[in-house]
């Protein structure tokens, strides 16, 4: 059930100069939030910003009455967002959209580039709950780029490609021997850039697995009313905000 929710600033976790982890927390308690869920954020000292900011869920602690989120400095609201100090409140609307499919799966690689490895602990965590055998591969320009790997490697393997060859195999992810070696894998999760994406989508195709991506397109309102979010499907238009955003790739009209 979505909740309208005022939570209060606790802290950051600074990633490097453009990422940090934003913690929130209440003294109320915290609705079921599924891998794959994002929150629209209002942000509270920025007047002049009047659309809230959707943010992947990145992780959560009921215990502790706490939620946070993975957040790049894109623009002013992200920027402001990364300025709150502490008792500042921040109203959110959560959980939103669907989240990732999880039975019969039993060896998992999760493929993410940029900010798209936000919704990862959360998923990670509730498939290796499940049992499920779990390889992170996460893409980046460069080391300095590729974060939260030691959340992950609680969760399972991880596995890294850098453009410049800083960390990891130089190239893109897509050009991870990963790929080129016997393919173990019986399930992908992608988040990320489209056209990374599309191409993990195509990986999956030729490996003949289900592959489910989670997108990443403008989400303005959250509640499929001002059709911004709109992605093109083999069964017509859909709202990534409402019907997403983790769609199989198999259905997406790429």
């Amino acid at each position: 059930m979505k909740r309208i929710q005022d939570f209060k600033f606790k802290e950051y976790k600074w990633l490097n100069y453009q990422n940090y982890i934003l913690t929130l927390k209440t003294t109320d308690t915290i609705a079921e939030i599924k891998p794959g869920n994002f929150a629209e954020l209002k942000i509270p000292n920025a007047p002049d910003v009047f659309l809230r900011r959707p943010l992947s869920v990145l992780d959560v602690d009921h215990d502790e009455n706490t939620i946070s989120f993975y957040v790049k400095i894109i623009g002013k609201g992200t920027e402001k967002l990364g300025k709150l100090r502490g008792g500042d409140k921040v109203n959110v609307i959560y959980p939103l959209g669907n989240s990732f499919s999880i039975n019969g799966t039993n060896k998992a690689l999760l493929v993410g580039g940029g900010s798209g490895i936000a919704p990862f602990i959360l998923l990670g965590r509730e498939l290796k709950q499940k049992g499920v055998e779990i390889t992170f591969l996460i893409g980046a320009r460069t080391k300095e780029d590729v974060l939260l790997t030691n959340e992950f490697k609680k969760l399972g393997d991880v596995l890294v490609t850098t453009e410049d060859g800083t960390m990891g195999q130089t190239g893109l992810v897509t050009h991870h021997s990963v790929f080129s070696e016997e393919f173990q894998f019986d399930k992908i999760y992608t988040c990320g850039p489209d056209p990374m994406m599309k191409a993990i989508a195509e990986i999956a195709v030729e490996k003949g697995v289900d592959c489910e991506a989670s997108l990443e397109n403008m989400m303005a309102c959250g509640f499929g009313a001002c059709l911004c979010c709109v992605v093109e499907t083999h069964g017509g238009n859909k709202c990534v905000c409402t019907e997403g955003p983790v769609f199989n790739t198999k259905d997406l009209a790429w």
